[in-house]
């Protein structure tokens, strides 16, 4: 028997859980390298049954300011032009609940209509950055879904910390297998990610 499309679907990363090792945190709970927060984890502390190295459509931009890093973090705008390297997750709905809520700032435990989620192709959760769940397409059959928000000219740009690169930089080399030449072009194109230039004084 097929199994029901939405048993497993993929979360998609772009940002700082491109490395699977600081997204494990949100699975099995404690505090990444370099961040601030410490994470409640997953009812299901389990792997994900499958990771995949994706290139997904859109740009994406460093906005707001991130109580867990201290600068701005990478956004996902899948309407705009543009190729993003992404690592995609397969888990189970449960999972994937918990994993999202963490993402939003609140505390896992709550199951959400993901059927409707990935059958809607995008779902406001709330007005955050990352409470705007988007399907961007399927992978072996099953969904993918990511977290995202506006539109990358309709928000304030703002400058990620080091740390938070270093994790992107971490995850492109060990998912994607990109040398550092590769991975400093890359994170010095996206949007906000060079300081703002300064106007020369009279």
């Amino acid at each position: 028997m097929t199994p029901e499309p939405t048993a497993r679907l993929w979360y998609v990363a772009y940002g700082s859980n491109l490395s699977a090792s600081r997204f494990r945190h949100y699975l099995r709970g404690g505090r990444p390298p370099g961040s601030r927060r410490t994470y409640p984890g997953c009812r299901d502390r389990r792997d994900p049954e499958r990771t995949a190295a994706l290139v997904i459509a859109g740009r994406l931009y460093f906005t707001g300011s991130s109580a867990t890093w201290g600068g701005g973090t990478a956004v996902l705008d899948p309407s705009a032009p543009g190729e993003v390297p992404a690592m995609a997750y397969l888990l189970r709905p449960g999972q994937l609940a918990d994993v999202l809520a963490q993402e939003m700032g609140r505390e896992p435990g709550t199951d959400l209509d993901l059927p409707a989620l990935a059958r809607d192709g995008r779902h406001r959760l709330g007005p955050g950055r990352y409470e705007t769940v988007v399907r961007i397409g399927t992978l072996d059959g099953m969904p993918l879904l990511t977290l995202t928000a506006h539109r990358w000219d309709a928000a304030p740009l703002n400058r990620p910390s080091e740390a938070y690169l270093s994790t992107m930089a971490t995850g492109l080399r060990q998912g994607h297998g990109w040398d550092s030449e590769r991975i400093r072009s890359h994170l010095a194109t996206i949007a906000g990610a060079q300081p703002p230039s300064r106007r020369a004084t009279p």
